[in-house]
């Protein structure tokens, strides 16, 4: 039913429209049928191989009473591409990490200068506290955060007598980690498989970007990745995954103008039968005030737990960190609706707004302190990391 692109290797037969999914109103389970007179839909396979041809019946399935023949559908479609490079995830060389900090200080270097020139040639007294109050408030690390922060620090500058702003900064870097531990969290694969994962996050936030290079980090530690483009109604959200499916060389599967709750059906059925580690679904882009397409995810999750009764097992925001506090409202609102387990920060590269996690591990807002999975201080692929308190911190005061 839906096709499996790789690399952008031409098909043999002459390029045809897809058939249409289309669900009806009210359902969740996925549901087809081709066009009539529709010709049969050319499967992209890899370069050198001999294409694979979809015939009518192979399109067509109804509900989730299918699953079976879907799970036998999907086997019978080339092998992914998939590369492996070693069964265990193995640790950055020293210079690696070196460069990554290097490039997370340098990201956050706007926050860093603001919070860390206080410091210089200053004495310890009151108005270098608020100074710094104003300086976090600034950075949108947000009142609530700000205040504990500061409550904490003067504890600790009287409890322990420091005397110098140099003192003070490493103080307030060590409270910054403790406060900041709450939201790291290792994002575990191979507990389950394979591992479906849906991620949202509203237009503009580079959700699609960062499913791109998670695929590419993927791999790199030994896994076996597929692609979902859940996003079916902009082409050029789909041309831009299967751009990145072709560099990572992984399978992606997409489908123009279906339902997005069939694509994610089908793609787990497919990551079970090619023993893929993990699946990831991309959803449409949307804002928490479009509450016709927040139902549509919940659809989409409620449809994946249909293929899998215990997924998706990882539902992950992608936010912008420019975007200050508006992160907390989208942080509430997608909670609410899909149930968040973790969050990957954006676009800090530049930013001054280094802060707003400082409010999500607050609580700020009545928002549920989501772990931070990834940050992403760059354009590169290496530019996406997990999140360590400790670095973080670090970066935040200017160290």
């Amino acid at each position: 039913m839906f096709s499996f692109f790789k690399k952008k290797t031409p098909p043999a037969a002459p390029a045809v429209a897809p058939a249409d999914v289309a669900s009806q109103p009210g359902a969740d389970a996925p549901s087809a049928s081709p066009q009539a007179g529709s010709q049969p839909e050319v499967l992209a396979t890899p370069q050198g191989a001999t294409p694979a041809v979809a015939t009518d019946s192979a399109r067509q399935y109804s509900g989730v009473g299918a699953e079976s023949a879907a799970a036998d559908r999907v086997a019978d479609l080339p092998e992914s591409a998939a590369s492996e490079v070693g069964a265990s995830p193995t640790p950055p060389p020293t210079a690696a990490r070196v460069s990554w900090l290097t490039r997370l200080r340098k990201g956050l270097s706007r926050t860093g200068q603001s919070i860390g020139s206080l410091f210089v040639g200053v004495k310890v007294d009151e108005a270098l506290f608020d100074e710094l109050e104003t300086a976090l408030i600034m950075a949108d690390a947000g009142v609530e955060a700000t205040e504990k922060l500061l409550t904490a620090l003067r504890a600790r500058v009287r409890k322990e007598r420091i005397e110098d702003s140099e003192g003070v900064r490493q103080a307030l870097r060590v409270l910054l980690t403790e406060h900041l531990k709450v939201l790291e969290k290792p994002f575990e694969v191979g507990r389950v498989k394979p591992l479906v994962v849906m991620i949202a996050g509203v237009n503009g936030a580079g959700k699609t970007t960062s499913i791109g290079k998670l695929a590419y980090s993927l791999q790199r530690q030994g896994a076996k990745v597929l692609l979902a483009a859940g996003d079916t109604f902009r082409a050029a959200a789909r041309q831009q995954l299967m751009e990145w499916g072709a560099r990572n060389n992984v399978t992606v599967i997409a489908q123009e103008g279906a339902d997005p709750a069939a694509v994610a059906f089908d793609s787990v059925h497919a990551g079970k039968a090619r023993g893929i580690d993990v699946v990831m679904v991309d959803t449409a882009g949307r804002l928490p005030t479009q509450l016709n397409l927040m139902d549509e995810l919940k659809k989409i999750r409620r449809v994946i737990a249909k293929a899998d009764a215990s997924a998706p097992h990882e539902v992950l925001l992608v936010v912008d960190g420019n975007t200050g506090q508006n992160v907390l409202s989208q942080i509430r609102a997608f909670d609410a609706a899909i149930g968040l387990t973790g969050l990957i920060v954006t676009k800090l590269d530049g930013t001054a707004k280094g802060g707003t996690l400082a409010a999500v591990a607050a609580g700020s807002q009545g928002v549920r302190p989501v772990p931070v999975y990834w940050i992403g201080v760059g354009e590169r692929l290496e530019d996406l990391q997990p999140f360590v308190a400790q670095d973080f911190a670090a970066a935040l005061v200017g160290q």
